[in-house]
C-alpha cells in the first residue's frame, strides 16, 4: 500500500477524516511498516496551500489492521486534547458494519459482557466477568445464504471503545464476524468489518458533523442489494 494515499471523507480547519482501507495500521507498531498516520502526512505535505503544519497531525482513534473505514485525526496541536475529551466522554456516535456468520434469532440485540485480556493468548482478548465495561448494539440488515454458508449483515453501534470490542462480542454470541483469522475463521476476502459512519458536535465550532465511508467493494460483492447505495 505505499504510495497509495486514503481517501479524504472530511476536512475542516482542525479535523480530517480518512477512509482507512483494510491491511494498514494507524499508528506505528515499532516494524518500520508504513502507518495510515504517514500516508495522511505525505497527503498533507503534497498539498503545501493547505497551511496545515503535517507535523501536528495526530490520530484521534485507532482501528485494526484489517478493519476499513472511517479514521478522525486532529491537524492542530492546540485542540487535540478539545478533540481527545470528546472521545473520553463518548460525544461521538460510532456506526459500523459487520458481516457474520451464521443467522441470528434477533432483529436487535445489545451486549454488555465486560471486557478482558485473554490470559492464554496475548494477542486476543474476552468476555470477562472482571473485564472492563463494554456496550454494543447490533441490528440485522439482511441475511443471505452464499453456498453452504449462510451471512448476515448488521449494523452495529458501540458506546465504549475496548480494543476488538466488536469482534470479541460477536465471536462469544456465537456469530464471529466472516474473515476473523483470531476470532473465527479467516477467509479470503479479508475481515468484514468496517467503519461506517461517525456523527457528532464539533465541540470547536458547534458544527453538527456527520461522516460516511461507503461500504467497501468486499462487503458490497457479499450483499450487493442491501449495500447497493453504501447507506
Amino acid at each position: 500500500m505505499d504510495g497509495i494515499l486514503p481517501a479524504i471523507l472530511f476536512e475542516s480547519d482542525t479535523l480530517l477524516a480518512v477512509d482507512k482501507p483494510a491491511g494498514i495500521i494507524v499508528h506505528g507498531d515499532g516494524t518500520g511498516a508504513t502507518t495510515l498516520t504517514d500516508q495522511v502526512r505525505a497527503l498533507l505535505r503534497s498539498r503545501a496551500d493547505m497551511g496545515t503544519n503535517p507535523d501536528e497531525l495526530q490520530a484521534l482513534q485507532r482501528l485494526d489492521r484489517e478493519t476499513s473505514g472511517i479514521v478522525l485525526f486532529s491537524l492542530r496541536k492546540s485542540s487535540q486534547a478539545t478533540y481527545d475529551r470528546l472521545i473520553a466522554e463518548h460525544g461521538i456516535d460510532k456506526r459500523y458494519l459487520a458481516i457474520v456468520n451464521g443467522a441470528p434469532t434477533w432483529r436487535t440485540r445489545t451486549f454488555t459482557d465486560p471486557i478482558g485480556r485473554d490470559r492464554h493468548d496475548a494477542r486476543r482478548m474476552r468476555a470477562s466477568r472482571t473485564g472492563k465495561v463494554a456496550m454494543t448494539h447490533a441490528r440485522v440488515l439482511d441475511t443471505r445464504r452464499i453456498g453452504r454458508k449462510t451471512l448476515t449483515l448488521l449494523e452495529v453501534r458501540i458506546e465504549t471503545g475496548r480494543k476488538h470490542q466488536i469482534r470479541v462480542h460477536l465471536s462469544h454470541a456465537g456469530l464471529p464476524i466472516h474473515g476473523d483469522d483470531l476470532y473465527g475463521t479467516p477467509a479470503s476476502d479479508g475481515l468484514m468489518l468496517h467503519a461506517h459512519r461517525l456523527s457528532f458536535i464539533d465541540p470547536i465550532d458547534s458544527a453538527r458533523v456527520s461522516i460516511i465511508a461507503p461500504a467497501p467493494a468486499r462487503m458490497r460483492r457479499l450483499f450487493p442489494r442491501a449495500l447497493d447505495d453504501s447507506r
